[in-house]
């Protein structure tokens, strides 16, 4: 009746060429929030909320992203 929601663990593609890859940040709370900002108008879309170390490495996992991911406050 009650089940998990089973985690998707197949790689999702993105277009390097019209977005990157970021981190939403609070500086109140610090809640964290990964998605990918869009290079045309700024505007960000949401993919999952990182709570850990273990959130942020499935992001980069799912999406084969390498190297550094920007903050944006």
């Amino acid at each position: 009746m009650f089940h998990r929601k089973k985690k998707n663990t197949v790689s999702t593609a993105y277009d390097p060429a019209k977005m990157r890859p970021a981190l939403r940040c609070s500086i109140c709370t610090g809640e964290q929030v990964a998605g990918f900002q869009r290079l045309d108008d700024g505007g960000f879309e949401e993919v999952m909320l990182i709570r850990n170390e273990a959130d942020l490495r499935l992001f980069r996992e799912q999406y084969n992203i390498v190297g550094s991911i920007e903050k944006i406050y």
